[in-house]
């Protein structure tokens, strides 16, 4: 059954709760250990709940020479895939600094490991959770390595059939996962609104019968926005100083400002979502006074006819409802009325 409440670090994540933002650095900090320490800074500035790494190196993840990007449409295009690791990975004796930092600054650190070393390396830094990458959910083995430490795992969707989800998960959870949250993810970059796909959040809530968030590579806040509103109780986005200074990934990721504004907005899209309600709110209440109601538009004299010139429905709403008006009409006044007087009952 699904676990609707899921503590990572010192955070409780679930519906009832805002929002987890993971700001993703990736390989934003340009090979420079003082610029990933300023991206700590500036996610826990924002309002983010954790920033994420990616524990691999070159040699890990693919051999020189394997492959060359040739897609018209990649940000990568001409670029050897064992080059761009070389110059997007994080060196894996910054790890230490970088977890001490996020500590420091009262946000989680944890990261994406791409084999079954970089999850021996994490465990040493007492990482508390684990991020399984898209390209990496049908690494089997490497599922099973990260359930075996028992820790909650949050793991992207992308790039896969439904097929394959169904088996990690199973892997996942046989292997003794018990804390599991799907990313809702879009392997393009950047990723474009229309190629998003919401709705799947919530369908893929009930089919795997976990929490859901986003993993979201689209420009700008709109779709985590939405994403919330969806059920999401998770959204990852790539983070930098700034896109002008480049970057692997750095022409959709979030600067600064957008960031703080992503952690407002979501909460802002939680706290909307309230329940189901009908009626008048407390909070509404005096604003009832505001609606229609049938007023004398003219002096009426005693037994004088209502008429559509000597009656209307205007604001405030001290007199007879709207509703009533047409039955008014062709009827006699009791008493005299004064113009700008509510009618009631009374004087009918």
């Amino acid at each position: 059954m699904m676990n609707n409440e899921i503590k990572i670090g010192d955070r409780l994540v679930g519906p009832g709760h805002k929002p987890f933002i993971i700001a993703e650095m990736s390989g934003n900090h340009n090979q420079s250990l003082d610029r990933a320490l300023a991206i700590v800074d500036a996610a826990a500035d924002a309002g983010a709940d954790a920033i994420k790494l990616q524990t691999y190196t070159a040699d890990t993840m693919t051999l020189p020479g394997a492959f060359t990007i040739e897609d018209q449409n990649s940000l990568w295009k001409g670029r050897e895939l064992y080059d761009l690791y070389k110059e997007a990975y994080t060196p894996w004796e910054w790890h230490q600094a970088i977890f001490d930092r996020a500590k420091e600054r009262g946000i989680i650190a944890f990261s994406s490991p791409f084999d079954e070393t970089a999850v021996d390396f994490l465990e040493e830094l007492g990482a508390p959770v684990y991020k399984i990458a898209s390209f990496e959910n049908t690494d089997h083995p490497l599922l099973k390595k990260v359930a075996a430490t028992g820790k909650p795992v949050i793991m992207s969707t992308g790039a896969a059939t439904l097929a394959e989800l169904d088996e990690a998960v199973r892997i996942l959870q046989q292997a003794g996962v018990q804390e599991l949250i799907l990313l809702k993810c879009t392997s393009t970059y950047p990723a474009t609104p229309a190629n998003t796909n919401l709705l799947t959040i919530p369908h893929m809530r009930e089919l795997f019968q976990v929490q859901v968030g986003l993993s979201d590579h689209t420009m700008g806040v709109g779709a985590a926005v939405a994403a919330v509103a969806l059920g999401a109780t998770v959204i990852e986005k790539h983070f930098t100083l700034s896109r002008a200074e480049g970057g692997v990934d750095s022409a959709f990721s979030l600067e600064p400002q957008e960031l703080q504004a992503l952690v407002v907005e979501t909460e802002r899209a939680w706290q909307a979502l309230g329940y189901v309600q009908y009626g008048v709110q407390r909070a509404e209440e005096k604003s009832r006074l505001f609606k229609r109601s049938i007023y004398a538009a003219q002096d009426i004299r005693e037994g004088e006819t209502f008429t559509k010139e000597n009656i209307r429905v205007i604001r405030p709403g001290l007199g007879l409802a709207p509703k009533y008006y047409e039955e008014l009409l062709g009827k006699k006044a009791k008493v005299a009325i004064k113009a700008g007087t509510p009618l009631n009952r009374d004087v009918v």
